[in-house]
């Protein structure tokens, strides 16, 4: 006999959905930056790669329905791309992939960054380690050194590629307002992937703002990370981030996400993890609604240093 049909709503659904493109996805994702090692690229120690592969299917069994990776994330011995393909294809319908251009490594892991005739050998590089035929949403990652000058040329070559049916959606990452513009008087842009969460500068939150007018989606990074970046979370939350916490019984890192997620319903989050017990704290953080007066304390912290990169 058939067992009865679950009718119940998955956890990742709690935060909402938005629109990317014509895809429609729930606000709360996955990154897959940590599923190669416990330190991102060559550092830590490799992950188990079954450990690895469950952690994605369990994310899809929680709802998650988008996933946000790149060719670049791999380390001595696991891809997250390669990981990605064989946990989830066949590949269900409703899930979106989003992947990044620009940086490149070699296989020593040096990095480079591509020009505009090299981003096709990127985009086709993803293709064949996620086995698919088109990509659903490609970002252009606009390195540090160049944001404050032109991305035209580099987006126009993705637009090329979007025509040419191996690219479903644009994105641009790491970008400023004026080149979020540029990008968009090219092609249409389906999101922003910025840094962002507790302690976001003016300039940062004004960016998040003018997407959410703009009807486009505000992927933030570094959203639990913080001031740690790719090192991951620090040690130092400000007091009003723990006071609020134990408020919900929620952990800190499901405080920066509910506050990052009630920013605006435009706002999708992707926090990433290699271990299971993280990813179901990570997607319960989706149903973590913070009152008014919390969300007033947190948005009262502002970065400890002027270029907006200290810690809370």
């Amino acid at each position: 006999m058939n067992s009865p049909t679950n009718t119940a709503p998955a956890p990742a659904a709690a935060a909402g959905t938005w629109r990317l493109g014509d895809r429609t996805v729930n606000r709360l994702g996955f990154g897959a930056m940590r599923l190669t090692g416990t330190a991102p690229f060559h550092g830590g120690a490799p992950r188990d790669r079954d450990r690895s592969i469950g952690v994605l299917r369990r994310a899809v069994e929680l709802g998650v329905n988008q996933v946000d990776t790149a060719a670049y994330y791999f380390s001595a011995t696991r891809s997250a791309n390669e990981l990605i393909n064989q946990a989830l294809a066949p590949y269900p319908e409703e899930l979106v992939i989003s992947t990044k251009v620009g940086p490149g490594r070699d296989p020593s892991g040096a990095w480079w960054w591509a020009t505009p005739a090299q981003l096709r050998g990127q985009v086709e590089e993803n293709l064949r380690q996620l086995g698919r035929d088109h990509l659903d949403v490609v970002n252009l990652r606009v390195p540090p050194s160049r944001r404050t000058g032109s991305i035209g040329e580099h987006f126009g070559a993705l637009a090329e590629l979007r025509e040419a049916g191996l690219i479903r959606h644009l994105g641009v990452s790491n970008v400023t307002a004026e080149q979020l513009s540029e990008a968009r008087s090219v092609a249409p842009v389906v999101c922003v992937q910025n840094p962002f969460g507790l302690g976001a500068s003016d300039e940062d939150r004004a960016l998040l703002r003018l997407c959410g007018e703009l009807g486009v989606a505000f992927v933030p990074f570094f959203t639990i990370a913080g001031a740690g970046r790719e090192s991951g979370p620090t040690a130092e939350d400000h007091d009003a981030v723990h006071a609020v916490a134990r408020a919900h019984g929620a952990s800190v890192a499901q405080v920066r996400l509910a506050w990052t997620l009630q920013q605006g319903p435009h706002v999708l989050v992707i926090p990433g993890t290699g271990d299971p017990e993280h990813l179901a704290e990570n997607v319960a953080a989706g149903a973590l609604r913070l009152s008014a007066e919390e969300l007033a304390r947190l948005d009262a912290l502002r970065p400890a240093n002027s270029d907006g990169t200290g810690s809370n």
